[in-house]
């Protein structure tokens, strides 16, 4: 099994940048603030900027329920962009480790399962400023490799790509609409094409307080590679200082291939 870390030194480099939190860096000249893309599935279409590091770290609980099975997982996500330029960025992303109790509801047996997910390389090209009725757009591609423990790799290289679109609306609001596509595994170990859909309104509460409420499907696809995946979600973030942002989700799955409850909470640092 395959015991090492999906980021090299992430625990040194999670300390390093938790601690921008505490300060404001002497670079920041600007007034502009951290953007991140989680904990929601629709992305924002900003990017870090040159010459900047950006580490989004969190915790997601999941429950699903069926008649078949009852599983509850704990899973570590982790993304780091690294601006390439003024438009551009490079991001490594991982759902890190991953502990899953899997329980039958007939029998009452339990079993364990825990290892590494697999990593991913990708990027993000931020290409229209938005004005007016026109959104500002962002293209995200990531390729996830086979790096993951033993029993959670998946097999050859697994694509994927989003469009970001964001509209500024009045008053503090804000849309952001997410569509893709990717490729991955079923249980049967197959790979199967899956689309992406996600839309979710913002709205800026204070100075340093923001809130969302999203509809998206996670995953678009034919009920013999797992179906389609929906939910809703609501979360809020704060702002600790233009640099560090910390944040919380609640989701509620709407069939029964989603988890019907989900939690996350994050934090997200830049230098």
């Amino acid at each position: 099994m395959n015991t090492l870390s999906p980021f090299p030194r992430l625990h040194c480099q999670a300390a390093l940048l938790v601690l921008a939190c505490s300060i404001q860096f002497a670079q920041a000249a600007d007034d502009d603030t951290i953007a991140p893309d989680r904990p929601n599935v629709a992305n924002s279409s900003q990017v870090v900027g040159q010459s900047r590091v950006q580490l989004e770290m969190g915790a997601n609980w999941d429950r699903l329920r069926n008649d078949d099975l009852h599983v509850r997982t704990l899973s570590t996500p982790a993304l780091l962009r690294i601006g390439l330029g003024d438009t551009t960025e490079l991001r490594l992303e991982t759902d890190g480790r991953s502990i899953e109790h899997d329980t039958d509801p007939a029998t009452g047996a339990r079993t364990t399962n825990a290892g590494w997910e697999d990593t991913s390389v990708g990027f993000k090209w931020h290409f229209a400023d938005g004005e007016g009725a026109h959104p500002a757009l962002g293209l995200i591609g990531k390729i996830a490799l086979p790096t993951g423990s033993s029993t959670l790799r998946g097999k050859g290289l697994l694509p994927q790509v989003v469009l970001a679109a964001e509209w500024a609306l009045r008053e503090g609001w804000s849309l952001a609409v997410t569509p893709g596509a990717g490729r991955d595994l079923d249980d049967n170990g197959a790979h199967y094409g899956y689309g992406i859909l996600a839309a979710s309104l913002g709205k800026k509460l204070t100075e340093h307080a923001a809130g969302f409420f999203e509809v998206a499907a996670p995953q678009i696809a034919a009920a013999s590679h797992g179906g389609n995946r929906l939910q809703v979600d609501a979360g809020v973030s704060w702002l600790l200082n233009k640099n560090c942002q910390v944040d919380a989700m609640v989701v509620h799955g709407l069939n029964r291939n989603t988890p019907g409850l989900s939690l996350a909470f994050g934090l997200s640092v830049r230098r």
